[in-house]
């Protein structure tokens, strides 16, 4: 049997592939000076492109990212160099940079399905959840079900990640991407017996627990970009966005004013071949250890019964007791006696009660205090839209203050206010619990 590495579903979008457009030719007749030199634009940024994406072959971000951002100055209304930015960007770590490319790639190729997903992981790892989940939900149909449901677990909608992977399981294209990737997703809602159920079914008995390991280290990031970098094997950098000069709506490259020498000394054209998938390098991200899936299990195993279509058409999740791993995650829902006063540190506001579950796991994973509290919420509309507030209170104003600070030092936003009508989170709550506001 031969070992090899399983990448995880959401990374095959982000692996090089396509060809970059080649020159443009000449339609015949006497050419025009305005016509020479923009057809030396074209051979110039043909090349620059080329010699970014055999960069990225070399894993050498910082180096693709110079070809990259020419090819998009000489020719700013090609999607395709727009992608090669963006994949540039994601190499050399500056995820704000390469959401600012995607989007651009996005709005020049509506239909490009990498390029929808690309800005969506790029936006989980500035942090920008609730715009991920925008793109994914607006893109859902050229995005693939493997790669948009894991995408929608990182970002913070596991159950809705959870039911968009488990169709895809059930039909007859599963395969163990979309299984190990369930399983993944499992992981992060903190349902890790059925994480282990699902991993199984690709892997060794015995290389099930090591994967349950590492998925708990995953679950817990310290930062927005750890888990996206440590996917993608890169370190995250400070980053300010792509240059302005290059956004979409900027004035094009006149390309009539520049010396046709200038455009012939440039670098020369490398016919860009379709490259081959790049297995990403294991380099650690930001203290959190990479995946890197382990052994698959050459073998025929029959579908766990969770994941099995009924009779009826609808599927139902057994029920499973709480394992080791499990007991790892859930120290985000242990609930202590509420403080007092009226001020609050509000940590976001979310689409539902149920992603603002997912938020406060996150949320208490990255400063740990927040685990000794309860856990607070309340439903309002914003723009003729309900949203729901999740906070953290009531404390003294000083106090709220003071855990505000620390929180926006481990890099979370927060705010200070008043209560307004907060309450119980609604996942905490018995059935026919009612709750007056404050």
């Amino acid at each position: 049997m031969t070992t090899r590495a399983l990448l995880l579903g959401g990374i095959s979008a982000l692996l090089l592939g396509g060809t970059m457009v080649g020159c443009a030719a000449n339609g015949g007749g006497i050419a025009s000076a305005s016509d020479r030199n923009a057809a030396l634009a074209t051979k110039a940024a043909a090349g620059t492109a080329g010699q970014a994406q055999a960069a990225l072959v070399r894993n050498d971000g910082p180096i693709a990212i110079g070809y990259a951002e020419r090819a998009v100055a000489l020719m700013p209304q090609q999607a395709e160099y727009r992608m090669l930015l963006g994949q540039s960007y994601l190499k050399g770590g500056r995820f704000a940079s390469a959401s600012h490319a995607f989007a651009d790639a996005l709005q020049l190729s509506p239909t490009n399905g990498r390029a929808a997903l690309n800005l969506a992981l790029s936006q989980i790892a500035i942090g920008d959840w609730q715009s991920a989940r925008h793109s994914l939900e607006a893109n859902a149909a050229i995005i693939p079900a493997v790669d948009r449901g894991l995408a929608l677990s990182l970002a913070g909608d596991t159950a809705g990640g959870i039911a968009v992977l488990i169709e895809a399981a059930r039909s007859p294209a599963s395969n163990a991407k979309i299984r190990q990737n369930l399983a993944l997703s499992f992981a992060l809602a903190g349902r890790w017996q059925e994480a282990r159920v699902v991993a199984a079914a690709d892997m060794a008995p015995a290389d099930v627990d090591a994967r349950l390991e590492q998925w708990a280290l995953f679950a817990q990031p310290a930062k927005a970009s750890d888990q996206v970098a440590s996917l993608l094997g890169v370190r995250a950098v400070a980053d300010v966005g792509q240059p302005v000069a290059l956004a979409l709506n900027a004035p094009s490259l006149e390309t009539p004013g520049v010396p046709e020498q200038a455009l012939a000394a440039a670098d020369p054209v490398i016919a860009p071949t379709e490259a081959a998938p790049v297995q990403l390098a294991s380099v650690s991200a930001a203290g959190v250890s990479r995946i890197a899936f382990g052994p698959r299990q050459e073998v025929v195993q029959a579908l766990p019964t969770m994941m099995l279509r009924p009779a009826g058409g609808s599927i139902k999740l057994a029920s499973a007791p709480v394992s080791s791993g499990r007991a790892m995650a859930t120290a985000a829902y242990q609930v202590k006696a509420p403080a007092t006063g009226n001020w609050y540190v509000q940590l976001g506001a979310f689409e539902s009660a149920g992603v603002a579950r997912d938020g406060w796991a996150r949320a208490a994973r990255r400063f740990a205090v927040l685990a000794s509290y309860s856990p607070n919420g309340m439903t309002f509309k914003a723009k003729g839209e309900d949203v729901y507030r999740l906070s953290v209170g009531g404390f003294s104003k000083s106090a709220a203050n003071a855990m505000c600070r620390q929180y926006h030092a481990k890099g979370g936003a927060c705010f200070v206010r008043q209560g307004a009508g907060d309450v119980m989170a609604q996942w905490l709550r018995k059935p026919g619990m009612q709750m007056a506001s404050r």
